[in-house]
């Protein structure tokens, strides 16, 4: 499942576009969105941040993407409750 919504949020797809392998491309939709809203992600990448130490190299990174305009929605709906606040 975990690879599934990797595969999607990286290759930019949309949802129903994810290859068969990862299961029902909605139970893989809605997982990903009941994960978000439980910070299960949040709790994720806090965890191998941690585990990883200092860093001993910081890079600035300029890339630069077009979001869909149906990505300011995910604010409004709690997905990512970290940054809906700012």
């Amino acid at each position: 499942m975990i690879s599934g919504i990797i595969f999607v949020i990286r290759s930019g797809l949309r949802w129903r576009d994810a290859p068969r392998e990862y299961g029902p491309h909605k139970t893989v939709y809605n997982r990903f969105v009941r994960w978000s809203r439980l910070g299960v992600f949040n709790k994720i990448f806090a965890e191998l941040a941690r585990k990883g130490g200092a860093p001993k190299r910081l890079r600035i990174d300029a890339t630069h993407l077009k979001a869909h305009r149906t990505a300011a929605s995910l604010l409004k709906k709690g997905l990512f409750p970290d940054v809906s606040g700012a």
